[in-house]
């Protein structure tokens, strides 16, 4: 497999994961101890929180382990993405 398509493969699997990991801890400013602030709604994330960095730790780490499974999978049994069907035919 080309080093290429194994980055482009890694960073799908990241955005993914990203939107599949944001929601974890993530607290509502009615749920603080500092209440609400002014002009947002109740369900507005809490402010001042390193929640971005933490989302982005465990985005790394998830998708790392989903691509070692994808590296091991596709060596163990010689399958590959490129073996999908392709819908266009060639022309």
């Amino acid at each position: 497999m080309d080093w290429a398509f194994l980055l482009a493969v890694y960073f799908v699997l990241w955005w993914i994961t990203l939107f599949a990991v944001l929601p974890f801890s993530m607290r509502a400013q009615n749920e603080g101890e500092e209440g609400v602030t002014l002009g947002t709604p109740d369900s507005a994330p809490e402010m001042g929180k390193r929640h971005m960095l933490r989302a982005f730790l465990r985005t790394t780490i998830v998708s790392a382990l989903l691509m070692g499974l994808y590296m091991l999978v596709s060596w163990a049994s010689g399958w590959s993405l490129n073996d999908l069907p392709v819908l266009i035919p060639n022309m």
